[in-house]
């Protein structure tokens, strides 16, 4: 009787388990949906809320400082509230914040709902991470973060700008924020459902209002410079210059606070102690700047250039979702049943991550997907492998102290380096546009052979479906210069799909021997304290 009981109640644990796994990856597909609206329906919303490129801004400005400053609060509330609670009531807000957004069109409720969007996004992500932290064995992390980076890494990449596509297609740009409810709504229904999981005891500490006015005021100035920096050609406009001076001087107030603080404010000291988490947490911020920046140049390309539809653009990355999805499982199993050591996979996704880019860097006009899909399949490889490396690597040697922070921390450098990542590749592609406009059309002169003959072979082709002559002549030098203006593109985006590879090309032997200089420290410092305490 007693063999069947346990038996039973083992049955039992294993259920409650796999529903809160199953809930916080479906909480996290919410995020993902709503993080990734604006990627592909921002000229659909534009069009139906009238309003101008200014005003759209805040859609995103919104959400994104917002998300940035549920990191930082989610540690705080769940020293208050019942982790597992907090993850149920900030999916029950996205969904109804995304509901809503369903069913209006006016910009200023829409921008507000956005607010509430990456409020409740930014903490879901890190209450159900350090849920699973808190709950299971490290023994048994390397699976489960794989399983969790399905919802919070791969499906904004991937799985979310497909979804789209095809609801824009289909649809409207409503019905990607309407899809979000169901969503919600289950992922609430299986987290009430699981067996609340024992989550550590803490020491309450007061809430750093100083500390979080200015990181919030910081995150504020360097959202609205990154993603609005390239449109007002940075420097040269003011207000870029003066959020940028003002977001410095309180990123630096904060952290002089913060010291003053001792070990009492917003920012936990302690985890840079740690030497695993402060080389996770730059690589973060390379990786980042790799995802969001390969995730915005791909399907630009796409549409910009290649004149696909948003359906088709979406489904671009789709199968690359596959690939990520099977190297997160891959790496698990190397971790968790090979005990092969985290690291170990870094250079061989950063690899594979550099190779699609550069195979990327020789798409043409002519490309089409099938000429994309290889280096697009191995772009998914290589963050399969690098995200899930650096998530162990971080996260190692914490404790349940300073868990929940390094997790809040860690999201932020990599959402930073995305930011980042798009508005230099943004920046790059405008420059290059122009210098090549500049290049091509000195090249293009009325009295070339070359020109000449391709003005006439046009106008004759024309002339020859119906056109008058004049009308012909003038339609061919229209064509050509739209020519021009096309393979300029072509050529800023090769350019930029080049950048993203030469930045791991400069940055991973410098990440490495960080990596080396960081254990040789820590192996100094454990020296001199088993040292001092000998003596």
């Amino acid at each position: 009787m007693t063999t069947v009981f346990t038996a039973t109640e083992s049955r039992d644990r294993s259920a409650a388990g796999t529903l809160l796994i199953a809930g916080i990856v479906l909480a996290t597909l919410t995020e993902a949906v709503a993080s990734t609206v604006l990627s592909l329906g921002r000229g659909d919303i534009i069009g139906d809320t009238y309003a101008t490129p200014d005003e759209f801004a805040w859609l995103d400005i919104g959400y994104t400082t917002f998300k940035l400053i549920g990191f930082l609060a989610a540690p705080w509330l769940m020293n208050r509230v019942r982790p597992l609670n907090l993850v149920i009531g900030a999916t029950l807000v996205m969904g109804i914040a995304c509901g809503t957004a369903a069913i209006t069109d006016r910009l200023d409720l829409l921008v507000a709902l956005r607010i509430v969007q990456g409020l409740s996004g930014g903490i879901l992500l890190v209450g159900g991470q350090a849920i699973i932290f808190f709950t299971y064995p490290r023994s048994r992390q390397p699976i489960l973060q794989a399983l969790f980076a399905m919802g919070a890494v791969v499906a904004p990449a991937t799985i979310a700008p497909a979804l789209q596509g095809w609801l824009l297609d289909s649809q409207s740009w409503t019905w990607i924020f309407f899809s979000v409810v169901p969503v919600a709504l289950a992922a609430v229904g299986l987290l009430l459902i699981a067996d609340p999981p024992e989550t550590p005891e803490t020491v309450r500490r007061p809430f750093d209002w100083i500390g979080f006015a200015l990181i919030s005021l910081s995150h504020f100035c360097f959202t609205y410079v990154f993603s609005q920096g390239s449109r007002w050609d940075w420097f040269e406009e003011p207000r870029i210059l003066w959020l940028t001076v003002i977001g410095l001087a309180a990123l630096l107030a904060f952290l002089g606070q913060q010291v003053l603080a001792k070990g009492r404010g917003l920012l936990d000291f302690t985890l840079f102690g740690s030497e695993d988490f402060t080389f996770a947490f730059i690589v973060s911020f390379v990786a980042g700047a790799a995802l969001f920046g390969s995730a915005f140049l791909i399907p630009s390309f796409a549409v910009s250039i290649l004149a696909f539809r948003p359906t088709d653009a979406g489904l671009l990355l789709l199968p690359s979702g596959g690939l990520f999805i099977a190297a997160l499982l891959v790496a698990a199993v190397l971790f968790q049943v090979r005990r092969v050591p985290p690291f170990a996979t870094v250079p061989f996704g950063i690899l594979l991550i550099m190779i699609a880019m550069w195979m990327l860097s020789g798409s043409t006009i002519e490309s089409g997907a099938d000429d994309m899909m290889a280096a697009i399949l191995l772009r998914g490889l290589g963050l399969g492998f690098l995200f899930l490396s650096i998530t162990l690597i971080a996260f190692s040697n914490l404790g349940s102290r300073n868990l929940a922070s390094g997790i809040g921390l860690f999201n932020t450098g990599r959402q930073l380096g995305g930011l980042a990542g798009v508005a230099a590749l943004q920046t790059l592609i405008d420059h290059n546009v122009v210098a090549n406009l500049a290049v091509l059309g000195a090249n293009v002169t009325a009295g070339k052979p070359a020109v000449i003959e391709r003005l006439t072979a046009t106008a004759a082709m024309l002339t020859a479906k119906g056109m008058d002559a004049p009308e012909a002549g003038l339609a061919a030098t229209s064509l050509l210069g739209r020519a021009v203006t096309g393979q300029s593109s072509v050529i800023a985006f090769d350019t930029a799909f080049n950048a993203v590879a030469l930045l791991f090309v400069v940055a991973a032997p410098l990440l490495v021997g960080m990596k080396i200089g960081l254990g040789r420290y820590a192996k100094a410092r454990s020296a001199r304290l088993l040292k001092a305490k000998a003596s």
